[in-house]
């Protein structure tokens, strides 16, 4: 008999209860912050135009139907909670579910809970400071960090690869990646330095980190800024920085924040650049945010903003080694 049938939960009762605690601890820290809960739709006439990141896509059939076109699952709040912030909102938070179509496995799940917020006023500097605290206080009861960091991504790659990220040719990272036995990978040609970037930060410059060590990796390729500012080159600074951090720990990207991009005819931008992008990886463009686009036009308070995944914090806080075991239902039993 089948001691674990699939129409079980995946995930213990315990790490249910796990997680309406975290979930609770969440909101208290907000509170106590001054920072408002909002919600957002998770339908939108627009869709994320990063080409790494792939909508699932529906059609609303009721009425005023707008000729058939498609509506996306989104694959962050962002867009909207930005619109919020546009509108005189303050500080906000969200806790929700979001959807990422083509990810799924031990870290990934295609339906995933994510904590967004965005702190007007703040750089990136500041907003790390806010994530330690969270992230620190929520591990409290488990597993407790070590120790906490804050380092740039050309340091960390000089330490961990020993290559500048920012000055080496994509030849000189496919030979770095190679001294560092990582294999060929398929369509990954010379001019894709991102590529080759990805690939020695997760397969050479993750590996090495110490475990159980929060670290705050900023000061990312300027080609890598996505939606964040970037500091352009100064005496003390060669070369175009992006103002963004990523949180890692034990190997597993924990929050991604960004100083955040106000200008919005520079996110026109790269919004059409990404849809180039897409085009020539045999991609479907996105329709573009034009609400979004309007909103930053308007004018959007100078801010910093975070994504955070909940799912990848409880299996830190419970030890789990893959995110199936700690959501109810996940992919194969949704």
């Amino acid at each position: 008999m089948n001691s674990n049938p699939s129409w079980k939960p995946a995930a213990t009762l315990e790490t249910l209860r796990l997680r309406a605690r975290l979930l609770a601890a969440i909101r208290e820290f907000f509170a106590t912050r001054g920072v408002l809960e909002v919600d957002t739709p998770v339908l939108s006439h627009a869709a994320s135009t990063d080409p790494q990141l792939h909508s699932f896509t529906t059609h609303y059939a009721g009425p005023d139907a707008p000729d058939g076109a498609p509506l996306f699952l989104h694959t962050s709040p962002e867009f909207p909670m930005k619109r919020l912030l546009a509108g005189g909102s303050g500080p906000i938070y969200q806790i929700g579910k979001v959807f990422r179509n083509g990810e799924c496995g031990r870290w990934h799940n295609p339906e995933f809970t994510l904590l967004e917020w965005y702190r007007p006023g703040f750089d990136h500097h500041a907003l790390m400071d806010e994530v330690e605290a969270l992230v620190t206080g929520l591990l409290n009861n488990g597993p407790k960090p070590s120790a906490s960091e804050r380092v740039s991504y050309g340091a960390l790659f000089l330490r961990h690869a020993g290559i500048d990220p920012h000055t080496a040719s994509a030849a000189d990272l496919r030979e770095c990646a190679r001294a560092h036995g990582v294999g060929k990978v398929p369509g990954l040609t010379l001019d894709e330095r991102d590529a080759w970037l990805d690939l020695l930060l997760t397969h050479a410059v993750m590996p090495r980190m110490e475990p159980q060590r929060l670290y705050f990796v900023h000061d990312y390729p300027a080609s890598q800024a996505a939606l964040a500012r970037i500091r352009p080159p100064s005496p003390g600074q060669p070369c175009a920085l992006a103002e963004r951090f990523e949180l890692f720990i034990n190997g597993i990207e924990l929050a991604n924040g960004f100083h955040e991009l106000g200008d919005s005819a520079e996110q026109r931008r790269r919004f059409e650049r990404d849809n180039a992008r897409r085009q020539a990886q045999g991609l479907p463009t996105m329709p573009l945010d034009e609400h979004l686009l309007a909103a930053l036009a308007h004018g959007m308070p100078p801010c910093a903003g975070v994504a955070l995944g909940i799912d990848r914090l409880l299996m830190l806080a419970s030890n789990a080694t893959a995110i199936r075991e700690i959501i109810a239902f996940p992919y194969a039993r949704a």
